[in-house]
């Protein structure tokens, strides 16, 4: 629960230009939100610091530079907008939370996490709302964060992370390093400029809607739910080597990235867990900075939107079938696309647009005003590379920073891990009933391999494995027929020591499952027939179902093997007298097998029948529930 101790409105120390500032057709064409971030600090062990008036003094001294944020929005003709530079402030909240900095877990966006920004009416007349929001919140721990909110139209990504880092010198007693380049005219299409548009401009236009749907009602009045995804260094550097691994027409001259794989990834994954038709279109939308495109490029701290939404679409059957590397030519054939010339031509194509406001509630959660980016849309936005992080105001850098909330289904962002260890961060949104399917089966199966693992009281170096059945059927390249009546699953296996199983994260054991099920493509498919084609004897296969069998390998302790049943059709069967009252399997064969799969109450629990030895069950159990 959060108090309210005091606010202020914070205005420049010293006098800054009255002035009427330009806003261009990309800072018109934007949300008129604020981009919410949080950062949260330790307990500050100095007592002599003041938090509070350190931050309130020192940005104070920042609005003098950057003195756009202390102004005002105000309408122009055809509903443009432009700045007043009036010095109205800021607005700086100071909160008391009953709660501790470790009561945020992974730090997930959450409620929670958006109550430490402060929040305004977007109701009230535009020139009324602060550019600027700021909260500083105490915790029962000692700790404190620090909650902004920077208005969309104002500034993006990069000029938010300048004036942070601006701000943070200044706290520390710092001389400023960099100025902002506060020139948007440099963006300005003169009268005698505006030619036709030289491209499509497909960005601007509705994304892809499901088929068989006339609108997007239904899918934006869906319930939606946050999962912080853990993309560890080996995990990246895995994507992006299976994305340039096989030379072939998706490859690039240069190599593709670390987000073009991710994003590919999540692209793919996101699909799969939506279960499109092969026929559905699906895009993707990614951000790309154009600073450095421009001739001449554009001053490095030019303080304004200057990135470009750009949108990747294919179909789900040609993203799922074909390697990691075709998702990632997409999209790099939609990044390479924003060239000068290209920049202009879209300024060109939005001078013609009578009416921008239909773009300014994309970021808007639950807003029908504009078009819906989600189901079967996605939209990643990267901030690799840019100096959000690591933002030090006198009292030692944040232990996370993170975006505030994720706006709507199907949105990401991608940064780096506060452990600053090469792993990345991906907080994602998806519809409640796509997120079961996007996270609930590794989650689940990394909970059982754990508590398995726990209750044998195994060494920390003994190697541990879970079994994997992977469906092939959209992996194959043409895909199997959804129909193809034969056995098109695949047993893969993750594997770990218990030691590093136990004392990660769930999440580690969540990425070793994911690692085992992204191999399956279609050249491992047919790399597998041609190693089975080749073994003289495959009976020594066909016994590891076999209760009490000894002819095969086993798979019991120190291993698993657990069977998905999550969206198989296998329950709700009605032959004529209603459906049956419970499904599931008749026996569990060996030590460490389960089937998961959806309890028969439908409120979205699962089953997980479970063999063990007897002497682990009575730990198991107690592991498993202490755990959930």
């Amino acid at each position: 629960m959060l108090t309210l101790k005091a606010s202020y409105t914070v205005k420049p120390l010293e006098p800054s230009p009255t002035r009427l500032i330009y806003l261009s057709d990309f800072d018109q064409s934007v949300a008129l939100t604020h981009a919410p971030t949080v950062y949260f600090y330790r307990p500050i062990s100095d007592h002599l610091l003041n938090p509070i008036e350190i931050l309130k003094n020192s940005l104070g001294k920042a609005l003098t530079i950057f003195y756009p944020l202390a102004g005002r929005l105000q309408r122009t003709g055809r509903d443009r907008l432009e700045v007043n530079c009036n010095s109205m402030g800021a607005l700086f909240l100071e909160t008391k939370s009953e709660a501790k900095i470790s009561d945020f877990g992974d730090f997930t966006p959450t409620s929670e996490t958006r109550a430490l920004i402060p929040s305004v009416d977007y109701n009230k007349p535009i020139d009324e709302l602060p550019l600027l929001l700021v909260q500083v919140t105490n915790f029962s721990c000692g700790g404190i964060s620090l909650g902004l909110g920077i208005s969309h139209v104002l500034a993006d990504g990069r000029c938010a992370a300048h004036f942070v880092s601006e701000w943070a010198r200044i706290a520390r007693g710092e001389e400023l390093e960099n100025l902002p380049f506060l020139d948007r005219t440099v963006l300005k299409l003169e009268e005698e400029d505006l030619a036709l548009p030289r491209f499509d401009h497909l960005e601007f236009g509705k994304p892809p809607m499901l088929i068989g749907q006339t609108n997007d009602l239904e899918e934006q009045k869906k319930e939606t739910t946050v999962v912080m995804l853990k993309l560890s260094k080996e995990h990246i550097q895995k994507l992006k080597k299976e994305a340039n691994e096989f030379p072939s027409v998706y490859t690039s001259s240069k190599p593709f990235t670390r987000y073009e794989a991710m994003t590919a990834h999540l692209w793919r994954c996101a699909s799969k867990a939506r279960r499109h038709e092969i026929e559905q279109l699906t895009s993707v939308r990614v951000p790309v900075d154009f600073h450095s495109r421009m001739v001449p490029p554009l001053s490095k701290h030019y303080f304004g939107n200057a990135v470009f939404p750009m949108r990747a679409t294919t179909t789900s059957g040609q993203l799922l079938s074909k390697p990691l590397g075709y998702g990632c030519s997409k999209i790099r054939e939609a990044i390479e696309k924003v060239t000068d010339e290209y920049v202009w031509s879209s300024l060109a194509y939005l001078k013609r647009e009578k009416d921008l406001s239909k773009f300014r509630y994309s970021h808007v959660l639950g807003s029908t005003q504009a078009a819906f980016l989600g189901n079967p849309n996605i939209a990643i936005t990267s901030w690799i590379g840019l100096p959000l992080c690591g933002v030090d105001f006198g009292w030692g850098k944040e232990i996370y920073m993170g975006p505030g909330t994720i706006a709507f289904d199907g949105k990401s962002f991608v940064f780096s891990n506060r452990d600053e260890d090469g792993s990345f961060d991906a907080p994602f949104r998806l519809q409640v009933e796509h997120m079961d399917a996007f996270k609930k089966y590794e989650a689940m199966t990394a909970h059982l391999w754990r508590c398995a693992s726990k209750a044998r009281q195994h060494e920390i170096e003994q190697l541990t494995s879970v079994r994997v059945p992977v469906d092939f059927h959209s992996r194959m390249v043409p895909p199997l027929p959804k129909h193809y009546f034969g056995n098109a699953v695949f047993p893969m296996r993750a594997t770990t020591t218990s030691g590093e199983l136990l004392s990660k994260p769930l999440g580690y054991g969540c990425s070793k499952i994911r690692e085992a099920i992204e191999k399956v493509t279609d050249e491992y498919v047919w790399s597998s027939l041609a190693y089975l084609k080749r073994e003289k004897d495959l009976s020594k296969f066909r016994y590891s179902h076999v209760l009490g069998s000894t002819q095969a390998a086993f798979l019991g302790n120190p291993n698993i093997a657990i069977t998905s049943w999550i969206g198989l059709p296998l329950c709700g069967v009605d032959f004529g007298w209603g459906k049956e009252i419970y499904m599931g399997p008749g026996t569990i064969a060996f030590d460490g097998k389960s089937f998961v799969f959806p309890n028969r109450d439908e409120d979205g629990s699962l089953d997980a029948p479970f063999r063990l030895q007897v002497e682990h069950m009575d730990a198991f159990k107690k592991f498993f529930y202490e755990n959930t």
